[in-house]
This record gives structure tokens, sequence and C-alpha cells, in this order.
């Protein structure tokens, strides 16, 4: 019961996360960039601060994809193959949903840039 409460609580901390800290780039990796550079600069880190932050956000990845990796053969036990098919297909959807508008918000800064 613990780690279905545990996990729910990830699940649902992760999308906070992830506005609390918007990145300009695809993914991950542009987002935790985005998220040390703006650290820097606002909490005026030195360089050791900063590498040390960055090993701290290089684990977060692996334990991050530590969970999914184990909620998705979790989930595969429970699932019927065809229910993890259309999960899938509805996450592929929404991930292209997501890259464009983040094309739009590109084009729309890009435009912004140019006046």
């Amino acid at each position: 019961m613990n780690k279905k409460i545990a996990t729910l609580a990830i699940a649902l901390a992760l999308p906070v996360t992830v506005f609390a800290y918007p990145g300009g780039g695809p993914g991950f990796e542009g987002h935790r960039g985005d998220r040390l550079e703006r650290m820097s600069k606002q909490l005026d880190l030195s360089a050791e601060q900063k590498a040390k932050l960055e090993e701290i956000f290089k684990e977060e990845r692996v334990k991050f994809d530590a969970i999914r990796q184990e909620t998705r053969a979790r989930m595969q036990k429970v699932l019927s193959s065809g229910q993890m098919a259309k999960l899938d297909e509805l996450k592929k959807l929404r991930h292209e949903k997501w890259q464009q508008r983040q094309e739009e918000r590109k084009n729309k800064q890009q435009g912004e840039t140019k006046k």
C-alpha cells in the first residue's frame, strides 16, 4: 500500500516540478540546464556549487528513470497487452501535442525577438 501511495505521490509531483522550473529546450536535458543556469544567476552560485548541483540533477534523472521503468513493469502486470498498446499510443499523442506547443512557443518567441 505504501509503495502505491509513494508512486502516486511521485507521479503527481513530477508535473508540478516541471511547471515550477519551465525549460526552454526540448526534453529534460534542456530543462535541467535551464534550471541550473537560472539558479546560478539568481543565487550567485560558485563553480563548485554549480558542479555539485549538476551531479545532484544527474542523480535525480537516474532515479526518475528507475521509477518510470518500475512503474511500467508493474503496469504491464495489471493491464492487458492491448491496454498497454493503447496507453503507449496515448502517450505518443500527448508527446506530439507537447512538441507542437513547444514549437509554437519557440516560433512566437522568435517572432517577438525580430520586432
